[in-house]
């Protein structure tokens, strides 16, 4: 039960969207800018990044939405990101990702524990200096995120295919849809 009166029954940030839209604009354009952007990453790769870094701040409803979200991206679909969800370092993704998902999670410790040994290796991988920005921003991003989510207490479907519906729209018509759905 959320710890405050959110006035909807929608889970997790989709009830905090609705219950303060004028928050959730900015929110969900930095979603879109970051996740569905041009970008040298994929779309569904950098639903990964999300994912992995909701997984490592404890954030279910996030972590679940992004990995369903990553697997209707990825041409492996939800295999590969229940492998990624079950152990990223041995999910068949490439060298550039799992070392920006090395970046990713330095983020997610705080800012200082990014190390130059962490950017060199990602950058001896083939990452580019826009594709460290877009994963440290991603990164803090989630973090945020899902401190708002887990912060304020909002319900977590059980169901799966509560995610997949979710993925459907995101995938088709953006992150900005889900304020224009809840507002």
């Amino acid at each position: 039960m959320p710890h405050i009166d959110l006035e909807n029954d929608a889970p997790g940030i989709f009830s905090l969207f609705a219950y303060r839209p004028e928050t959730a604009g900015p929110m969900t354009e930095l979603a879109e800018t970051l996740l569905r952007g041009p970008s040298t990453l994929s779309r569904g790769e950098r639903e990964l990044i999300a994912t992995y870094v909701s997984d490592l701040n404890g954030c279910e409803f996030c972590a679940s939405s992004h990995a369903a979200f990553a697997a209707a991206q990825l041409p492996e679909g939800g295999r590969l990101a229940a492998q990624f969800r079950a152990d990223p370092d041995a999910a068949a993704v490439s060298g550039k990702l799992k070392a920006l998902l090395r970046v990713a999670e330095a983020v997610q410790r705080g800012g200082p524990q990014v190390r130059p040994d962490d950017i060199q290796a990602a950058r001896d991988a083939g990452a580019t200096d826009l594709e460290l920005h877009d994963t440290v921003l991603i990164a803090a991003a989630f973090c945020m995120y899902n401190r708002y989510v887990d912060g304020l207490g909002t319900t977590v479907p059980d169901d799966p295919a509560a995610y997949e519906a979710a993925a459907e729209l995101i995938v088709n018509h953006g992150y900005t849809a889900v304020t224009r759905a809840s507002g």
